[in-house]
């Protein structure tokens, strides 16, 4: 099985994240001119406010758990390879969902549907960050010399909180778009808390 050395897949993965959380703010309009005064124009685009805010909170955490779980490899196979195209394929859709979730909220028809469209989203990155912290559980010599080989099992089980709190809020979404949102700002604030040194870690998503 030919393996590679993990830095083509850092910087290409930062690439593309990076292209990503730009994107986002290319949601937040400047009000037009017009009856309204400026903070009642402001005030009416809250949902895009919130959208940004979480979706730029959640790319920020998966980037920095991207690298803690990159920086846990010596050298990537294919599997990893494709693992990785996968999770850069759900990062990239997040400035699409966001703008779905947040215009359809201020419209308010279908807004349900269009955040579950986002927490969905979320779901599948999720289960891909968990599957690739569980194929270097069971490939430890992919891993750095020095590793712990119980570190993939424990980032895990912690990355599984993700993927499993998502789906909660796609199912809050059929009542709550608003609800749903506020549990996937809650999910990205528990993973900013810092974990053991020995435990290590990696995003869901």
């Amino acid at each position: 099985m030919s393996v590679v050395s993990t830095s083509r897949l850092e910087a290409f993965s930062d690439g593309v994240i990076a292209i990503a959380i730009t994107l986002l703010v290319l949601d937040l309009k400047v009000p037009e001119v017009g009856d309204r005064a400026l903070w009642s124009a402001l005030r009416a685009q809250w949902p895009a406010y919130l959208g940004y805010a979480t979706s730029f909170a959640t790319i920020g955490i998966m980037w920095v758990n991207h690298h803690a779980m990159v920086h846990t490899m010596a050298r990537v196979n294919r599997t990893l390879l494709f693992g990785n195209l996968a999770l850069l394929f759900g990062i990239a859709t997040l400035p699409f969902t966001t703008s779905l979730a947040t215009r359809w909220l201020r419209a308010g028809d279908d807004a349900h549907l269009a955040v579950a469209l986002y927490c969905g989203s979320m779901v599948a990155i999720g289960v891909v960050f968990v599957a690739t912290w569980g194929y270097l559980g069971r490939h430890p010599e992919l891993l750095r010399p020095g590793t712990p080989p119980e570190v993939p099992a424990k980032a895990a089980r912690r990355s599984v909180v993700g993927p499993c709190a998502y789906l909660a809020a796609l199912l809050v979404a059929l009542v709550s778009a608003v609800g749903a949102l506020v549990i996937c700002a809650a999910v990205a604030a528990y993973f900013v808390l810092p974990v053991r040194p020995e435990g290590g870690d990696g995003h869901r998503g």
